[in-house]
């Protein structure tokens, strides 16, 4: 395909799309939000050339977002706007490997943001969390499966609601799940956790594949007579409100025990580098968010291995 210097911007977002579906292979959620993302810069500087975007445009486009309001708030959030400067970004070099005269994606500097402080739940809080279910229904047996599942595992929460009965072995509690930017990573489970999901599974009677599926509101089965798989939302929704019914007055998300579970490793001996495998992060930086527990070690090593006077 040959470009020229003055192709349209929004004909090479187009093209940097299906680049990104087709020969990166990344999912349709993240190719929605470049989308989203990159629509912005047209809706801020309008029908546009490639080549018109330079040093100039970014700095009035980030002026434009820092003073662009969301649904919840009045302003868009540092991270928020860095997510447009990373989709820009990763569009520059996508017009570098096809040789469209662009802006270098280094001259792109993201925001400073201050890191927000990781909320996690110690062990007694993680116990009344675990035991706030009504097992006696089998939707409150699912969602112990699934606080069990969460805790055990340290699984994103839009990967949990993708596992279908066939993904998970109970056996040997060990499964491959993918996640963030289609990577595989294997996934360990505690028995505790294998046998809860058991005990759900052994109450159910239906033959849907999804592994957590609805069991109230107005569309809970397809037209093909299966059950509807359990949303993101949805799990949100239940983890927060068992926080409640357990007397946990901090916020508590399923990111929430996806922080717990790394703290437990940590705390119990584990390297930061084997949590960043367990976790699923490409880069060392995004786990040494951890530092709140990493961190009370240290003394106790320079007290334990420093040479004394």
């Amino acid at each position: 395909m040959s470009y020229n210097m003055y192709m349209l911007f929004a004909k090479a977002k187009t093209d940097f799309l299906e680049y990104l579906e087709i020969e990166q292979n990344r999912s349709q959620k993240t190719i929605a939000n470049y989308d989203h993302y990159l629509t912005r810069l047209i809706d801020f500087a309008g029908d546009i050339t490639v080549k018109d975007i330079d040093a100039e445009m970014i700095r009035k486009w980030r002026l434009w977002l820092n003073r662009l309001g969301s649904n919840t708030a009045d302003e868009l959030q540092k991270t928020t706007q860095n997510y447009h400067l990373i989709a820009l970004r990763s569009f520059l070099k996508f017009c570098s490997k096809r040789d469209i005269p662009a802006l270098p994606p280094e001259k792109i500097e993201l925001a400073k943001t201050v890191r927000k402080q990781v909320t996690f739940l110690n062990s007694e809080e993680v116990v009344r969390l675990l035991q706030a279910p009504d097992i006696n229904t089998l939707g409150g047996l699912r969602d112990r499966a699934i606080l069990e599942l969460l805790f055990s595992s340290g699984l994103r929460v839009s990967e949990l609601v993708g596992l279908d009965r066939d993904h998970i072995n109970l056996k040997r509690r060990e499964f491959m799940v993918r996640g963030k930017g289609q990577k595989d990573r294997p996934i360990f489970i505690s028995t505790i956790a294998a046998e809860w999901i058991q005990h759900y599974l052994d109450k159910r009677t239906d033959t849907t594949k999804p592994l957590f599926i609805r069991y109230s509101g107005t569309k809970q089965i397809d037209l093909t007579g299966n059950f509807h798989r359990l949303t993101s939302r949805s799990v949100q929704r239940l983890v927060a409100r068992y926080a409640l019914l357990a007397g946990i007055t901090k916020h508590v998300s399923p990111h929430t025990l996806r922080h717990s579970y790394a703290t437990d490793l940590l705390m119990n001996g584990a390297d930061l580098r084997a949590v960043q495998s367990l976790l699923g992060h490409s880069n060392i930086s995004t786990t040494q968010i951890y530092t709140h527990v990493t961190d009370p070690h240290l003394k106790s090593v320079h007290e334990k291995f420093h040479r004394k006077p």
